[in-house]
């Protein structure tokens, strides 16, 4: 993959695949991205090659091993019945696409959600909502505070909230800056309906 442009300072180069990097704005990107394709490419046993200047754009070169043998038909994956409930949910996405869906699926488990866009938005939800609220869902990395943060400024008024976090990051890339504590229930995306239905019930239940 090659472009033609701007291109990286030495100084923004050393820290090319340093997670929560970033030489943007706030709000305006979350420095995971190239972390996020290293892990990946080294996790299959590959390697990547980055030259960049600046005025010269940036080239990126990624190499995986050919695999020898035939790869061997998969068995049919097996069916596992979603687990339902009824509680009330309180959806944290900052993807509108991603926060639809989610919120689709929620409610076809057959959860009440309360959706918001923002952490701002979610925080005046959580206090102009009169009954429970059960399950605070949020995205981790988002603008203005993180998944972590949101849930602490919640919390003040409604201690003991459930809450499980969900980024398209791993929970140890994200653990190891801090973001979120090791241990937390984590849902990686993406994910399917069994999936999360699996991962509500056990934050709903403590597992």
């Amino acid at each position: 993959m090659s472009d033609t442009g701007a291109g990286m300072s030495p100084e923004a180069f050393k820290h090319l695949f340093e997670p929560f990097f970033t030489t943007k704005a706030v709000g305006q990107g979350t420095g995971l991205g190239l972390a996020t394709v290293y892990g990946i490419v080294k996790q299959n046993n590959g390697y990547i090659s980055v030259s960049s200047g600046p005025g010269a754009g940036t080239t990126c070169r990624i190499y995986l091993p050919r695999a020898q043998d035939a790869a061997e038909p998969r068995p049919a994956a097996r069916e596992i019945a979603a687990v339902r409930g009824s509680e009330i949910v309180l959806l944290v996405e900052d993807e509108e696409s991603i926060l639809t869906l989610t919120q689709a699926m929620l409610e076809r488990l057959g959860y009440t959600v309360l959706a918001a866009r923002s952490p701002a938005a979610a925080l005046t939800l959580a206090e102009r909502h009169e009954g429970p609220l059960h399950l605070l869902l949020t995205d981790v990395v988002m603008p203005e505070m993180n998944g972590r943060e949101l849930l602490e400024k919640i919390t003040i008024h409604r201690p003991g909230l459930a809450a499980l976090f969900m980024s398209g990051y791993t929970a140890d890339m994200i653990a190891a800056r801090g973001v979120i504590e090791e241990g937390v229930q984590f849902l990686q995306k993406p994910f399917t309906l069994q999936s999360l239905s699996t991962r509500v019930r056990e934050a709903l239940e403590g597992k």
